[in-house]
């Protein structure tokens, strides 16, 4: 039997809802996650969405990480369309290699029962 490993966590940003002061440029925001640009542009790896509760929405995997979040909060045709405004916090976990990617983002979907997920499914 194989034994597969949870990546670590390399990133964590969370949605903040900041104002700032009369006369302070707007911020910029991608559904309130200020803190967006905090992902790198040019690194790969697997991004999983939680709610406020900590319970996990959707795992993706992705070659540009920022641009395929980004991607998940404008895009029509987004597994998460209907749920965005659920999303509390992204976690990122930089993974370089394709084939790792797609076996970390069938493990963590299987088994942490991500909820949107709904291909590479083993547990229904």
């Amino acid at each position: 039997m194989i034994k597969i490993d949870m990546p670590s966590t390399d990133i964590v940003i969370t949605k903040n809802r900041q104002l700032g002061e009369k006369g302070e440029p707007v911020l910029s925001s991608v559904y309130g996650f200020t803190d967006y640009m905090k992902l790198p542009r040019d690194k790969s790896g697997i991004y999983m969405f939680f709610n406020n509760k900590d319970e996990l929405l959707f795992v993706g995997k992705a070659r540009k990480l920022r641009h395929r979040i980004r991607k998940n909060f404008e895009d029509q045709v987004s597994a998460i369309k209907n749920h965005r405004d659920e999303v509390y916090s992204i976690a990122v976990c930089f993974v370089e290699e394709p084939l790792d990617r797609e076996i970390y983002e069938t493990y963590i979907i299987n088994n942490l029962r991500a909820r949107y997920n709904v291909d590479k499914v083993f547990y229904k």
